[in-house]
């Protein structure tokens, strides 16, 4: 029993490791990609939000429509191989962004990203069936928390070297950064068995399936909200720092502040958030914290004094994170056991589109209206928010704490 209680640990470990690692080295550049799209030639700013919302949802685009594939492949071999072969795939690509001259060639290798990669749908998944049911929330919590904290250092580390060695050099040590996550999974996670019963559960999990249980469809769509106003930001925010007056030196360093304010509260908000569904319904969890975000979105949006500016982001991150591991814990109370990476495999292509999409259509309205984008936001979440409480059902799974100790 203890070495089982070690193992499942380690592996939790392993995949929280690796991803807080890959996604602070992800986001050392990428929230300046504005910038370093500037740096290419392109001048218009119009022209600039366009390449970037584009660029930034080519590849969520490509690995949702990638996911069924490469996930029957690790139902079939395993899913750390499927990681093994998307650290390595993401780690040269990265590199090679280092050598381009033109927009259009950042875009081709991030289509090579999206091809070629998806680690981020299977860290929840792999956490989650190493975990004991018990311990499920926890497990995932924790790879949720790692996804927000990477990105609450990586812009500010990145700022920092964006000055030092500048933007281009910063995608080496981005490649670098994904090489150490492929060591630790390699090192430190062993592949969970399972049983007879507990494949032919994970085999049972269809879209079709997945869309019948209790309150999965509404939580597909919570998930694709919650990622398309998270992701909204990222074209836009640097851009709309210097237009609130910000010198342009320092346009680095305080966007990078921001990101990483929304980030830090993201994380705790992925902390507390079993702690709040013990005491909370999930319907109330969820529209609380959706709201939360709605209104540091807006007040996002009406600000241009920085440090309301970065109040303001820290309650958008809060709720964004709360909600988001509210979604996925009421989901996972649905899901069968034994069929949590299928069933999670289906939630995280809601997520994929949402991010997916976002860029883009941020890209486009930002090229008229930065101040547009957050209004956006409002109106998404607040929909989510008042859609919840209305129509989200308490899963009888969830009459009984689910969150287990860490």
């Amino acid at each position: 029993m203890r070495d089982a209680t070690l193992a499942w640990r380690r592996n939790v470990l392993a995949v929280t490791a690796a991803t807080f690692i890959g996604f602070t080295g992800f986001t050392l550049v990428m929230p300046f990609l504005p910038l370093f799209i500037r740096e290419l030639g392109v001048s218009d700013v119009g022209e600039i939000a366009m390449w970037t919302g584009a660029i930034l949802g080519i590849t969520p685009a490509l690995t949702a429509i990638m996911a069924p594939f490469w996930g029957r492949l690790s139902d079939r071999f395993g899913r750390k191989i499927m990681v093994v072969r998307s650290l390595t795939a993401a780690s040269l690509v990265m590199g090679g962004i280092a050598f381009v001259a033109h927009p259009w060639q950042m875009f081709a290798l991030r289509c090579a990203l999206g091809l070629l990669t998806g680690y981020g749908p299977l860290a929840l998944t792999m956490a989650a069936e190493s975990a004991p049911r018990a311990q499920m929330a926890s497990a995932i919590g924790l790879v949720q928390t790692a996804q927000r904290l990477g990105p609450a250092v990586g812009p500010v580390i990145g700022g920092v070297l964006a000055g030092v060695v500048g933007l281009r050099a910063t995608f080496l040590v981005t490649a670098g950064f994904y090489a150490t996550a492929l060591v630790l999974v390699l090192v430190m996670y062993s592949e969970p068995r399972h049983d007879s019963s507990a494949h032919a559960a994970r085999a049972g999990v269809t879209i079709k399936t997945a869309l019948a249980l209790e309150n999965f469809v509404l939580l597909m769509a919570v998930v694709f909200g919650l990622q398309f106003a998270d992701r909204s930001v990222g074209p836009i925010l640097p851009l709309y720092v210097e237009q609130i007056g910000v010198e342009s030196a320092q346009v680095p360093l305080v966007a990078g502040l921001l990101f990483s304010a929304m980030a830090v509260t993201g994380a705790l908000g992925h902390h507390f958030c079993g702690k709040l569904l013990q005491r909370f319904t999930p319907r109330s969890v969820l529209s609380g914290a959706a709201a939360m975000a709605a209104v540091g979105a807006g007040l996002v949006g009406l600000n241009s004094n920085v440090w309301l500016l970065a109040a303001s982001a820290a309650a958008f991150g809060g709720g964004i994170g709360a909600a988001l591991t509210a979604a996925y814990t009421a989901a996972g109370a649905v899901i069968p056991s034994g069929a949590h990476g299928a069933g999670f495999g289906i939630l995280s292509s809601a997520s994929l589109t949402g991010f997916a999409v976002s860029p883009v259509i941020a890209g486009l309205i930002g090229a008229t209206s930065l101040r547009s984008v957050f209004l956006l936001d409002v109106l998404v979440l607040a929909a989510l928010a008042t859609v919840v409480w209305r129509i989200f059902a308490q899963p009888a799974a969830l009459a009984t704490p689910v969150v287990g100790d860490s």
